[in-house]
This record gives C-alpha cells, sequence and structure tokens, in this order.
C-alpha cells in the first residue's frame, strides 16, 4: 500500500472526513485489521483563510508547499490537498515538490463523466465559484457549468466561512442550501458539485431533488485508489 500525504486543517471538519472516508475504504477493500497508511500535516486555518481573504495567494502557497514538503521528506509517496479552494496553488505545489498530488477536480471529473451528465451547478467558496482551479478541470472534461445568481455566491460564501469551517451547522443555513438546489433543478441543472470540502456537513447528498456530488468523498475514494492501485495490479498480475 502506497503511503498518503495529507495537507488539511483547512478546515480540520472536512480533513477528519477524510481520514475517516479513506480508512473505511481500506478496511472494506481489504479486509481484517487494514488500515490506510497515512500522513496529516493539519494546517492553521485562520492565517491561511486571512491570506486567501487578502488575495494573499503567494503566501498560501508558501505554506501549503511546506506542508507538502514536509510530508514528503516523512515518506509520503503521494499526496493531495484536502481543500477546493486550497487548490487554487495546486499548480505552485506540485511544481515544487517530487511527488504525485491528485487534484480533486479530476477525481469529481472523472466521476460526472461516467455517469454521463453533462451540465452542472458547482457550490463552494467565492474562489471556487468563479476561479479556474476546478471550474477549468471540468470544463476540460466536457462538462457545463451553470451559472450561480451572485446573491446565491455570497450567500454560500459566508456559509462556509461563517459557519462550516468553525465546524458549526446552522439549520437556517441548511434550508437555504435546499432551497438553492431546488431553484437550480428548475435551471435544467443535471447535478450538484459540492466544490467546498465542508458543504457536505450541511447538505444531505441523498436527500435532495438532484443527485449530489460530493467532493471530499470522491476525492478520498480516487485517493484509495491511488494507494491501493499498485498492490492490486500486482496481484492480477499473479
Amino acid at each position: 500500500m502506497r503511503k498518503l500525504g495529507i495537507v488539511g486543517g483547512t478546515s480540520w471538519a472536512s480533513t477528519a472526513l477524510y481520514y475517516d472516508h479513506i480508512n473505511r475504504a481500506i478496511a472494506y477493500r481489504l479486509g481484517g485489521l487494514h488500515s490506510a497508511r497515512l500522513a496529516v500535516e493539519s494546517l492553521d486555518l485562520a492565517p491561511i483563510a486571512e491570506m486567501e481573504l487578502a488575495g494573499d495567494w503567494a503566501g498560501v502557497a508558501a505554506a501549503t508547499t511546506q506542508a507538502m514538503r514536509n510530508l514528503e521528506h516523512g515518506g509520503a509517496e503521494g499526496g493531495l490537498i484536502a481543500s477546493n479552494t486550497g487548490h487554487m496553488v495546486y499548480d505552485d505545489v506540485a511544481a515544487a515538490v517530487g511527488i504525485q498530488l491528485l487534484h480533486i477536480g479530476d477525481a469529481v471529473a472523472d466521476r460526472i463523466v461516467a455517469d454521463r451528465r453533462g451540465r452542472v451547478a458547482l457550490l463552494g467558496t467565492r474562489f471556487t465559484m468563479t476561479e479556474g482551479h476546478v471550474r477549468d478541470r471540468l470544463e476540460a472534461r466536457g462538462i457545463t457549468l451553470a451559472p450561480i445568481e451572485a446573491g446565491w455566491m455570497r450567500e454560500v460564501d459566508r456559509i462556509i466561512f461563517e459557519e462550516l469551517a468553525a465546524g458549526r451547522v446552522v439549520r437556517d443555513s441548511q434550508r437555504k442550501l435546499k432551497t438553492l438546489i431546488t431553484e437550480l433543478q428548475k435551471q435544467k441543472v443535471q447535478a450538484i458539485v459540492l466544490g467546498c470540502t465542508e458543504l457536505v456537513l450541511a447538505v444531505d447528498v441523498r436527500a435532495n431533488v438532484l443527485p449530489v456530488y460530493d467532493s471530499t468523498a470522491i476525492h478520498a475514494r480516487a485517493a484509495v485508489d491511488w494507494m491501493l492501485s499498485e498492490q492490486e495490479e500486482a496481484r492480477a498480475a499473479a
């Protein structure tokens, strides 16, 4: 089993979901007492969020790169950034380390294409909904992204930064997100992408009017596939 390094803490709540998803999948696929070979470098979200909101992406890149280098030096053979917004600096980090990094946008695009869905709505922080770090990966695969009204963008961004990133799930915000998803259905959207690793805390992926793609779970599943790929290939060849 390959060892995976996770740069997390942005936020800790979604990083905990990664740890849970990956270990459960490893246990299911290998059986017995198996668990995942993981190393986690957990960042302090407060200064990272401050840099993001100030547009200091060079600072975010430096902090994330140092964290990934620490994981690489600790024996990680591959890595991931446990945050959609954190992928704003993916290219800088990938260029600065010697291990493979698994991009959340690629993992989500693979699932959507496999399910033959062509028009989806991407929800996340204002950075993820407007910048190209995830959007470009989806659109490059022929996926059309439905527009999100500016007022809804501001509200989803507020829910993430003021509530979910702090581990708070507010019932009124859950209702608002459900209303937004219902409105998007009327725009002939085929599915919703939760393009923020905390949004699954407030959106029930099984109880909505549209299929919901949880980027956290999808990214974690792609990580498990990568961790076990050499082992499964060797078993198939034997």
